[in-house]
C-alpha cells in the first residue's frame, strides 16, 4: 500500500508530483507548486485535464498560448476569500510565471479532452457554511458535481476552525455503487494556521483492514484510497484542506460510517 501521508521533497519548486502510479490508484493526480517572485511552473498532461488552484499569491498564467493576464490576489490562505482558478485540457501547455510569492496547486485526472480553457473563479465561487457547533466548516466549491466544468475533476476547498472537525462524520465514497455510493480517489492538500502546528487526519475501513491515524503538517498531503477519513483542527489551530477527487464517475456519493447514523439524523 502506498505510503498516505506525504511530506514535501523540497523548500520551493515543485514540492509535490504525486501521480496514480505513486499512489497507487487510477485517476487522481497532484502537483503542488511555491514559488518565488519571478520563478515559472509548467506543464503539459497527455490526457489528463487539470484545475490550476493559485492557493496564494499572483501569477501570470498563460495556456494553449493565450494569456490569461495575473491570475490570483489572495496572499494568505486563511483570508479565506475564493480562489483564482483555470481549467486546463489535456495535451495543452499552461505556464504560471509568478509575480509575488506563489502556491499553486495542479490537480488532474483522465479526460478524453473536448472542453475549452476556462477561467473557474473567484467568479463563481461563493463560501458557504456546512456543519453546526464543533462540526461546523466552510467551503469553497471550485469544481463540485453543480458545475459542469470538468470531465472527472471534483475540486473543493475547506477552512477548518480551531477546535472543529471537518470531513465528518465519517464518511467513505470507495465502491461504485450509483446512486447510492460512487468510487472516488482523494488528496488532502493541508495547511495550518499557526504553521508550525499540526491537524489530525484519520484513514479507515469498515473492517479496519486499513487504519492509519496521521498529523499533517503545514503543506503536507494525505492520500485517501478507500475509508473514512475525517480531520479535526486542535484548539488554537485553524485548519485548510483542499480537495481533489476522481473516479469512473464525476459524483460524489458517501455513506457514513455507521456508529455515527445518530449525528447524520
Amino acid at each position: 500500500m502506498a505510503r498516505l501521508l506525504r511530506k514535501p521533497t523540497a523548500q520551493s519548486g515543485r514540492i509535490h508530483s504525486i501521480t496514480p502510479d505513486d499512489a497507487g490508484w487510477h485517476f487522481v493526480g497532484f502537483e503542488l507548486w511555491r514559488l518565488a517572485p519571478g520563478d515559472v511552473a509548467a506543464g503539459q498532461f497527455a490526457a489528463r485535464e487539470a484545475i490550476l488552484v493559485l492557493v496564494e499569491g499572483c501569477a501570470d498564467i498563460i495556456a494553449d498560448s493565450v494569456g490569461y493576464g495575473e491570475m490570483g490576489g489572495r496572499l494568505d490562505v486563511f483570508e479565506r476569500t475564493a480562489p483564482h482558478c483555470l481549467y486546463v485540457p489535456p495535451a495543452v501547455a499552461w505556464q504560471a510565471h509568478a509575480t509575488t510569492a506563489c502556491t499553486l496547486a495542479v490537480c488532474t485526472a483522465p479526460s478524453p479532452g473536448g472542453r475549452p480553457v476556462q477561467v473557474l473563479g473567484p467568479d463563481g465561487i461563493t463560501l458557504e457554511t456546512r456543519g453546526s457547533g464543533t462540526n461546523t466548516r466552510y467551503i469553497n466549491n471550485i469544481a463540485m458535481e453543480a458545475r459542469d466544468v470538468a470531465d472527472s475533476l471534483l475540486v473543493t476547498e475547506v477552512f477548518t476552525p480551531s477546535g472543529h472537525w471537518s470531513s465528518y462524520p465519517p464518511h467513505r465514497h470507495d465502491r461504485d455503487d450509483y446512486p447510492h455510493l460512487t468510487y472516488l480517489e482523494e488528496t488532502y492538500y493541508h495547511r495550518l494556521n499557526p504553521a508550525e502546528c499540526f491537524g489530525i487526519q484519520r484513514v479507515f475501513t469498515d473492517d479496519l483492514t486499513l487504519d492509519e491515524t496521521m498529523a499533517p503538517s503545514n503543506h503536507d498531503v494525505v492520500l485517501v484510497p478507500r475509508g473514512h477519513h475525517p480531520c479535526a483542527a486542535p484548539h488554537g489551530v485553524e485548519m485548510y484542506y483542499l480537495n481533489v477527487m476522481a473516479g469512473p464517475r464525476r459524483a460524489w456519493r458517501f455513506q457514513p460510517h455507521p456508529a455515527f447514523a445518530h449525528i447524520v439524523s
